[in-house]
């Protein structure tokens, strides 16, 4: 390493931080100042779409691997803030970037914030000021403080130095609750940054084909929200919803860990398993799921990157929640939020009407990482 080069970790701790670090990665590795380090905390279990997704995004393996894994939310904040706490002490970055809402988003942030309130404040005899900590998709909120994820925002943005936001109503929430301008820097959306870095290969995926798929022709579902699968009635009930979808439309529903466990617990596979019009698949890696994404009709969804990425494809969304902290998907995209009572309602209001022309939302152009890197350097220089 050079000496002059700054240190930065990128933490990564789900398969969507994944995709939100890799551009910024890529765009670090060409700046001749930048030293980027992958820090992978492992709260993601499944190490083997770990895997797909590094190969994948055309990243190495991570620098660092804490290993955390799962846990209660308790558990997982602890534990990485603890394995952290002493990769900070040793490797002394420049610079932390923290990614989305998960728990180690918010246990990271902690870490970084408190590593030089107590001894050691001199490391070899030199003394030592914390990082900076930077946090990219800050902003976001859904006003729900039931969700985990929007504590894990609220509390990252709170004690973040710089706050990397993808919209406008990012820049408006931080202001509310008394964020100084000077900390909000509005860089655009990372995730388009992914698929434009991958797109050549997204389209030319064959997955379509190989699953007898007509493109247009079907609709893909992704269910994994705890207040949506661990729920036997709620999961029952969405599991009705795709049995009646699929009069009208074939479904792709690639099936989470954790959905998965729910549907055999609660006795609700085998009726899946059984419509020929569903086509359960295992988690999918970036390039696979996104080729499925941009080749469908419509996206049924709980996730909140999904309902980016429609919008910018121009391919409508319907989110099976209460509340979205990505509204700007409603309000000037193809995103719909629906239950398990209005959604056939809500698809055929989609459907009909003039909801499948991309969405030029500002910034939202696939050069975000560049903006961040610049932003980076302005920080440290």
């Amino acid at each position: 390493m050079d000496k002059n080069q700054k240190i930065i970790h990128l933490i990564a701790a789900a398969r969507p931080n994944f995709m939100k670090i890799a551009p910024l990665y890529h765009e670090l590795k060409i700046r001749p100042w930048a030293d980027p380090r992958i820090i992978h905390t492992g709260q993601h279990y499944d190490h083997n779409m770990s895997d797909a997704f590094f190969l994948d995004l055309d990243m190495p393996q991570p620098h660092i691997h804490l290993g955390v894994g799962g846990g209660s939310h308790a558990e997982q904040t602890g534990k990485v803030m603890m394995a952290y706490e002493r990769v900070v002490l040793e490797q002394r970055p420049d610079l932390v970037v923290v990614v989305g809402d998960v728990n180690a988003t918010l246990a990271c942030s902690l870490a970084v914030t408190k590593v030089t309130l107590e001894p050691p404040l001199e490391i070899k005899g030199e003394k030592w000021r914390r990082p900076v900590l930077a946090h990219l998709e800050a902003g976001l909120r859904s006003f729900d403080l039931e969700m985990p994820e929007e504590i894990n925002r609220m509390v990252t943005d709170t004690l973040a130095d710089v706050l990397w936001t993808p919209s406008a109503d990012g820049d408006m929430h931080l202001r509310r609750e008394g964020v100084a301008d000077d900390r909000i820097v509005r860089v655009g959306n990372i995730m388009i940054d992914s698929f434009e870095m991958m797109r050549e290969r997204i389209m030319s995926e064959a997955v379509v084909d190989a699953l007898g798929l007509e493109p247009g022709k079907y609709g893909v579902a992704t269910l994994h929200r705890p207040s949506n699968v661990d729920s036997a009635g709620v999961l029952s009930g969405l599991c009705d919803v795709l049995q009646r979808v699929s009069k009208d439309y074939k479904i792709v529903f690639p099936i989470h860990p954790r959905t998965r466990q729910r549907l055999l617990d609660f006795g609700l596979m085998v009726a899946l398993e059984r419509n020929p019009s569903i086509c359960l698949l295992e988690p999918q890696n970036y390039i696979r799921f996104m080729g499925l994404v941009a080749n469908s009709r419509f996206v049924l969804t709980d996730s909140g990157g999904i309902q980016e990425e429609t919008t910018y494809l121009g391919i409508p969304c319907l989110t099976l929640r209460e509340n979205t902290e990505r509204p700007i998907t409603i309000s000037e995209g193809t995103n719909q939020l629906c239950n398990a009572d209005n959604v056939e309602d809500k698809l055929n209001q989609v459907l009909s009407a003039s909801f499948s022309e991309p969405r030029l939302l500002e910034l939202w152009d696939g050069r975000t990482a560049c903006r961040v890197a610049d932003s980076i350097a302005n920080l440290l220089f």
